[in-house]
């Protein structure tokens, strides 16, 4: 499919994979999408700026670039800034509308066919084909047109800020700027029976507030407009100022609150520079209000991606049901669109039409068109391959493993595929799975992948692929193991395992059922480093059982991350300390106990606070802390370890100290945690240099047993 990436201030059509349909999602075959003016202009204007530039405009940076210094070190630092300011394929779009042609299996509310809007930042894309969750869609109703109904994100964010105003039949309000938003909240306004006046510099977007309804005009730059505003109002001031003009000035805001009647309020919905005086609002007891975008449920996770509604009764106006409203508004002719769309574009000509902004007279509203509004057209309903090839097939050694990389965030893109590259003599990236198909297109021309693809089959049905790697998030870690390794693939999955007991019982099941069987590791990676290596061929030489306490100063996060979900950080960060532990003792566990703290308020969580105590075969025991409580900048892990009155630390993965014994002076200036070793482990058991696995099947499922039981608790 097409879709619209901007790279290096430019908007480019780019053949992508079609997004995955997930159970709980709708797939929509876009007809119009609307470019917003503001937020998407901007976003292309900076995509062209270098670094200093961005810095110089923002030197906020300038602070978090000394605290990754601190933690990263200098080269881990440039590569951050390289990835950060690097010009990658970015996608754009925020409204459209469409047809349903497909829909996940717990989709009950839209059926294939029906005419639909679609809002949302990284959802509602400028692609030909967008998959939503279903508080992010909306029904058309029958006598909108789909070209009117691809501005419903814009509408829904105009009609938020009227909400916010709260105002009654009779009273009076302000609007300063008269583009898309200005002009949109005014026939919302003029609809509640508000009386409207419009403060605007341009004299063309002047001309069309008073063409579609504004009681009074005022040009900021010919007109006294603060004394004309007051004496329009009676002396009094307006009841409210909607402001959705876009400037870094501090003199309209001040304005605003100037033309204000006492106990009046100003709601910004657009830009201004923030700096208030005091006289501005103290005097009159004035209210200043934001506008958060479309209405409750921005920028709420729950409610946006995973469809938990708000109850009606208590949150009667929701960014879904704005969006319906502001359709309504449509149907009802309380609001017209002709005067505001300026041109329409088709997706080929996009790069033209995003231009049309950065010209002296720029348009209010361009619209792209991607296939005919016709919808009895069974063409509509075809849904196109979900792969793509970036280019032809490589050549490669027999030496060399084929991977299909199945999840492309941030861990595979600044850990794995860096780390792949170095040992671009062992493996090669040959195809890259990911459910936006943007993100997975840019990854695999990076790394010269020879396609992309938003279907796990396509991976698993390829002879060329030799080893899939999965990164993704950790509840599908568990079904694409087991369909990967049903299809004789070697699987290395980042860590957990899984996140149930039932996939684990079916991953066991399946090595008991299978004599040559395809090899499995997941990504306990502090076993591989140098620092664990060093300290084995120590302990190895023991006569008595090792004490082991183990700290991880996990670091406080959000508990509304989804990284608590499906076990949470037990199962999926604290199993490479379980990993390590069994590691060192080579021995099974024998029994397990733990508590978790008790905190006396809702910040922090018990689950990711806990000790742990192993009990191993051996005789050895390892305490395990796992906190999220503790201070950021206190180093993560910390490691000691007692026998036959040696005693050995491990302080970060940068230093070992022995009491003693003599260890080798190993030393780094970062954490070292074996990421690159475990690849080369792995790489040399799937050749056969090495017919053990990297690490034994049972450590593997003990590991999870643990972490499983654990986060149950």
């Amino acid at each position: 499919m097409k879709q619209i990436l901007i790279n290096s201030g430019a908007a480019v059509p780019e053949n992508v994979p079609i997004p995955k349909l997930e159970k709980d999602t709708v797939l929509v075959k876009t007809i119009y999408s609307c470019i917003s003016p503001g937020t998407e202009i901007n976003g292309l204007q900076d995509s062209g700026k270098g670094l200093i530039k961005q810095v110089m405009e923002d030197p906020s940076k300038i602070n978090k670039a000394f605290t990754k210094l601190r933690n990263k070190g200098i080269a881990g630092t440039l590569n951050i800034i390289k990835k950060e300011t690097k010009k990658k394929d970015k996608p754009s779009g925020y409204s459209l509308s469409g047809i349903v042609i497909d829909k996940g299996e717990e989709v009950t509310d839209y059926d294939i066919g029906d005419r639909v809007t679609v809002s949302g930042g990284g959802i509602a894309n400028h692609a030909e084909y967008v998959v939503t969750p279903k508080n992010l869609i909306t029904k058309i109703p029958k006598n909108v047109s789909f070209q009117d109904a691809s501005t419903v994100t814009i509408g829904a964010i105009a009609l938020q800020g009227v909400r916010r105003a709260d105002l009654r039949i009779g009273e009076y309000c302000a609007i300063i700027g008269s583009g898309v938003l200005g002009l949109l909240t005014l026939q919302i306004l003029k609809a509640a029976g508000i009386y409207v006046v419009v403060i605007e510099p341009d004299p063309k977007r002047l001309k069309i507030a008073e063409e579609i309804g504004a009681d009074l005009i005022l040009n900021p730059n010919e007109d006294s407009y603060v004394e004309d505003v007051v004496n329009w109002t009676n002396y009094h001031g307006v009841d409210a100022v909607i402001f959705t003009a876009a400037t870094s000035s501090n003199e309209p805001l001040s304005k605003a609150f100037q033309i204000c009647r006492k106990k009046g309020k100003v709601v910004l919905v657009g830009i201004s520079g923030m700096e208030i005086a005091r006289k501005d609002i103290y005097p009159k007891e004035l209210d200043f209000l934001i506008s958060t975008s479309y209405g409750p449920g921005r920028y709420d996770k729950n409610y946006e991606e995973k469809g938990v509604d708000y109850p009606y009764s208590y949150v009667r106006w929701t960014e879904n049901r704005n969006m319906q409203e502001y359709l309504n508004l449509i149907q009802d002719k309380k609001i017209n669109l002709e005067k505001i769309v300026d041109e329409i574009y088709p997706i080929e000509q996009a790069e033209k039409a995003f231009e049309s902004f950065s010209k002296d007279i720029r348009p209010l509203l361009v619209l792209l068109q991607y296939a005919s509004p016709k919808i009895d057209n069974s063409e509509c309903f075809k849904i196109p391959t979900s792969k793509v090839v970036i280019k032809t097939k490589k050549n490669i050694g027999k030496s060399i493993i084929n991977i299909g990389l199945i999840g492309c965030g941030n861990f595979a893109q600044n850990i794995h595929l860096p780390n792949i590259k170095k040992l671009s003599n062992k493996f090669n990236i040959y195809a890259i799975m990911d459910k936006m198909g943007s993100k997975g297109k840019s990854v695999a021309k990076e790394y010269n992948a020879n396609y992309v693809t938003s279907d796990f089959d396509d991976i698993i049905n390829d002879k060329n692929i030799d080893l899939v790697m999965i990164t993704t998030r950790h509840d599908s870690h568990g079904q694409y193991i087991l369909a990967a390794l049903k299809a004789d693939k070697n699987v290395f999955v980042e860590k957990p395992l899984c996140t149930t007991k039932k996939e684990l019982n079916e991953i066991e099941k399946f090595y008991k059922n299978t004599e040559d069987y395809p090899l499995l590791m997941v990504g306990f990676n502090r076993r591989f480093s140098k620092y664990s290596k060093e300290i084995k061929n120590c302990t190895k030489k023991r006569i008595n059982p090792l004490f082991i306490h183990y700290r991880m100063n996990a670091g406080y996060i959000p508990l509304d991350s989804w990284v608590h979900e499906n076990g949470g950080r037990i199962i999926g960060e604290a199993c490479h300390i379980i990993d390590l532990m069994t590691f060192f003792t080579e021995s099974k566990i024998k029994s397990i106990s733990y508590e978790n703290l008790s905190p006396k308020t809702n910040y922090f969580s018990s689950t990711d606070n806990k000790s742990i105590i192993l009990k191993y075969s051996d005789g050895s025991i390892a305490t395990i802390e796992y906190f999220a409580c503790g201070n950021k900048k206190f180093p993560k892990e910390y490691m000691e370890i007692h026998y036959d009155e040696k005693t050995i630390t491990m302080n970060d993965y940068r230093s070992l100290k022995s009491y003693g014994i003599n260890l080798k002076n190993i030393g780094t200036k970062k954490s070292d945690k074996g990421h690159i070793e475990e690849l080369e482990r792995l790489y040399d058991s799937i050749i056969g240099n090495n017919s053990e696995w990297p690490i034994d099947f049972w450590d593997i499922v003990q590991t999870t047993e643990i972490t499983l039981l654990i986060s149950d608790a």
